[in-house]
């Protein structure tokens, strides 16, 4: 069973994520309500929750304002927000749990499903702190994906990913410095992820930086070479798309 407390100031959205929440009776066990951040820290600390359904925009204040009052988290996070597509891709690069208002039952359904198969809380505070790095850091210089591997997670910066390349139902992350990781994840999940970065789809197999193009060979759909020394194809049917996007940037 997990204990868990609900934190938002709106009597409304607290009422309807309640009666959500109880359609799941024998998993999740509602122990407290809070709709201000004091007595939110007072019951988190007192009561220990293994799950907090934490609103962003409390009063004056942000749930935000919240967690950075604790020196390490030992509880999970689901953000339930209203915010614009900005904020939600910060979620996304933070592998942080988020709900949309108003909340989608099968969304609820798929957090539920996650949080039951919560083994390890040691990632939680680092979460939390890219989320919140994202958020305040306006330049795209200093951005971090939160990238799952077999040993936990690994937060790289947006910048240093020359490429990306797919190999059935994982990807391969090529790094700067030589470096590679190889994640669990489809090609296209980094490509929605990334592509408002500059990032661009040149291949079925191919996710690149165009920060890192060197050179475009011309050809049917011609190749790229990036810094890296390495020769990427491009797809006849991407070849304009691709042109257009390099002169749109450079």
């Amino acid at each position: 069973m997990l204990k868990a407390i609900i934190i938002d100031d709106e009597q409304h959205c607290v009422e309807r994520i309640s009666k959500q929440l109880s359609s799941y009776i024998n998993i999740v066990e509602i122990i407290e309500v809070c709709m201000n951040i004091e007595d939110a820290k007072v019951a988190i600390e007192s009561m220990q929750p293994d799950v907090i359904f934490l609103d962003i925009q409390i009063h004056e204040k942000t749930g935000f304002d919240l967690l950075k009052q604790f020196v390490s988290i030992d509880f999970e996070i689901v953000f339930t927000t209203a915010f614009d597509s900005y904020a939600v891709n910060a979620f996304k690069f933070s592998a942080l749990d988020y709900l949309l208002k108003p909340i989608d039952e099968d969304e609820l359904n798929k957090t539920i499903e996650k949080l039951k198969d919560k083994t390890s809380l040691k990632d939680v505070s680092k979460k939390v702190e890219v989320l919140i790095h994202n958020l305040e850091e306006k330049t795209e210089h200093s951005k971090k994906i939160a990238i799952p591997t077999v040993d936990g997670l690994t937060f790289v910066k947006v910048v240093d990913i020359i490429r990306c390349q797919s190999d059935i139902n994982y990807t391969h992350l090529f790094l700067v410095g030589n470096k590679k990781i190889t994640v669990a994840k489809t090609l296209k999940h980094f490509d929605s992820l990334l592509e408002q970065y500059n990032f661009f789809r040149t291949h079925n197999s191919h996710l690149i930086n165009l920060a890192f193009v060197e050179k475009y060979i011309k050809g049917k759909g011609g190749y790229i070479l990036l810094s890296d020394g390495t020769h990427i194809e491009v797809a006849v049917r991407r070849k304009e798309a691709f042109l257009k996007k390099l002169s749109d940037i450079f």
